[in-house]
């Protein structure tokens, strides 16, 4: 389905942060992967979650839930022998469960979306799952990927940061669970720190020790241990709040926005920052962020290593500011369900943007005038990508079309109800 978007003066309204993505998978992981009974409250509902849910459920987790919580009796470090998992579109959940089958005889993950998830490549986790005795075909490292393992050894491994931090994320879940010490050491660079910081956080939750250069870029991991089961609470997402909080930043505002803690590990909270850089009006106390908007933005510069899931709304953002706004650092954007810098860039400047593209940085010359819009996108498939063209068309000159904006489930299935319940001109067209 499509989305309109109607230009929208003026947003007003009181939410509840949705549930935090990245941490739900991780607390829905660790819990399948302890051998008692593991509570997670407040759990995300997405495509990605309900993959993890969906796939840890085949690989024999046994799981309960209600409104609030849910409830996970784990496999321990012995998953069924099942032979074929589908994670959707979820490229975190493939990558870490790529690593957890490689307990397994052998697991195939097929490819149901051949143009988003079936495009990426996954060749540096292979690699190292190789190193630690997995055999595993493949396709020029993209799906369908076919693990036989069940026979791992730990020792000394590398791993490629240069792509994305999940494939290290992945190993540090498997390599505590193995009967020999490892470790792991970080080649090239590595994407994404503050997101191994939130994979660290989470196993040591789950009574796990791993040993972490101040760097991240070198890892002890003792084997022989077992995740514990433990009660986990899920705290708010940045990385869909940043969407919201930009589309109040872009309008004439009064939107309160709740559960986003101040001192949250996950790096997309420098929205906050970035925007009161662009000189947004806003507080952020008690878990609460309040934003007043006036159309009025500052540009900036900003590293996007830091907030990777969060700088494409900053970008919309960036286009109704005075001058012009830099955010370096991003290479790792072109790797995730689309190209986020040359498809998304495509699509602003269809939109009335000024934008220019570099191997690693995007720029934007912004037009506080408006853009023109009156067109119709395509969100190529990507959640982040549709919530970042909606800000646009609330402040463009005529509506916007998006595309199969029905993925933004992806991440946020109740994005555009939000939008509404502040007063968004949104609208599902077949």
């Amino acid at each position: 389905m499509d989305v309109i978007v109607t230009p929208t003066p003026k947003l007003q309204g009181d939410i509840q942060a949705l549930s935090s993505k990245n941490y739900t998978t991780r607390y829905l992981l660790v819990a399948a992967l302890a051998e008692g009974t593991s509570t997670v409250y407040y759990p995300a509902h997405s495509e990605d979650s309900d993959a993890m849910r969906r796939c840890i459920r085949d690989l024999g987790a046994t799981i309960e839930e209600d409104d609030e919580k849910i409830v996970i009796t784990g496999f321990g470090s012995r998953p069924s022998n099942v032979k074929e998992l589908n994670v959707g579109n979820a490229g975190a959940v493939l990558r870490f469960l790529m690593a957890i089958a490689s307990l397994s005889p052998e697991i195939t993950f097929v490819n149901t979306y051949p143009d988003s998830l079936g495009k990426r490549p996954h060749d540096d986790l292979i690699d190292s799952l190789q190193q630690l005795g997995a055999q595993i075909e493949h396709r020029e490292g993209k799906l369908p990927i076919t693990i036989r393992g069940g026979n791992l050894k730990g020792g000394k491994i590398t791993v490629s940061g240069n792509i994305s931090s999940q494939f290290l994320s992945a190993l540090l879940f498997l390599t505590p669970l193995l009967e020999e010490d490892s470790e792991i050491e970080v080649l090239h660079d590595l994407k994404s720190k503050i997101v191994i910081g939130q994979t660290l956080e989470v196993i040591e939750q789950a009574g796990i020790v791993i040993h972490a250069s101040e760097d991240l870029m070198h890892y002890r991991i003792p084997g022989r241990q077992k995740y514990a089961a433990k009660t986990y609470r899920v705290q708010g997402d940045y990385p869909g709040s940043a969407a919201v909080l930009a589309a109040a930043a872009v309008t004439e505002s009064d939107v309160t926005l709740r559960g986003l803690e101040e001192k949250s590990k996950q790096g997309e909270r420098a929205i906050v920052d970035v925007l009161r850089m662009m000189e947004v009006p806003l507080t952020h106390e008690d878990a609460v962020v309040r934003i007043q908007g006036n159309k009025k933005l500052k540009a900036v510069e900003f590293d996007g290593d830091v907030a990777t899931d969060a700088v494409l709304a900053m970008v919309a953002a960036a286009v109704f500011a005075e001058g012009t706004s830099r955010f370096y650092n991003v290479e790792n954007l072109r790797y995730k369900e689309c190209d986020r810098i040359t498809d998304y860039l495509n699509e602003l400047r269809k939109a009335g943007a000024n934008v220019e593209e570099r191997q690693s940085e995007i720029i934007v010359h912004g037009r506080p005038e408006g853009v023109e819009g009156g067109v119709e996108i395509d969100a190529h498939y990507d959640h982040r990508v549709i919530m970042a063209l909606t800000i646009v068309g609330l402040r463009s000159q005529r509506p916007i079309r998006i595309k199969d904006a029905h993925h933004v489930a992806k991440s946020y299935p109740i994005y555009f109800d939000h939008l509404k319940a502040l007063g968004a001109q949104v609208e599902w067209v077949e």
